[in-house]
């Protein structure tokens, strides 16, 4: 990353991390505790997003609690295929989110889906995709655990 974040982009950030306000207008809410106005906030958020120092920004849901299932995978990619076979998994909705990682398995990611059935059917469409195994770690017990960057 070749930018420096500011203190408000700090401050900004650490505080998205915490719980929303649930209202109609969170936003306008941080505002205000941040001394900003709402659209100050808006605005640095999608810039923030345009600059890819905020990747992702959005709610997470248990697929789980909501009836749906979701499962860890890994695959195994050549280093010279890697770009294209990540642009082939990410292309499929199910995929939450991918890491590259220094490892045989070098590339993790999480699928979550409205059925057991529908992790397995991606899965299946990503080997396809990419002539790789996809190996699925689906979770045998649960543990929360909190995860939070200072900025």
């Amino acid at each position: 990353m070749s930018q420096e974040l500011s203190d408000l982009d700090r401050r900004l950030i650490n505080r998205l991390q915490d719980d929303l306000p649930l209202t109609q207008r969170p936003f306008a809410s941080i505002a205000e505790e941040l001394s900003l106005t709402e659209q100050e906030v808006v605005d640095k958020v999608r810039q923030l997003r345009d600059d890819g120092l905020l990747t992702r920004f959005g709610p997470f849901f248990d697929a789980e609690a909501l009836g749906g299932a979701f499962c860890l995978c890994a695959m195994s990619v050549p280093e010279e295929r890697f770009e294209d076979v990540l642009t082939k998994v990410n292309a499929h909705a199910e995929v939450a989110h991918n890491y590259q990682r220094d490892h045989a398995l070098n590339m993790w990611f999480v699928m979550a889906t409205e059925t057991r059935g529908d992790i397995i059917r991606t899965a299946r469409e990503i080997e396809h995709d990419t002539g790789l195994e996809v190996l699925m770690f689906p979770k045998k017990r649960e543990y929360f655990v909190g995860f939070r960057v200072n900025a």
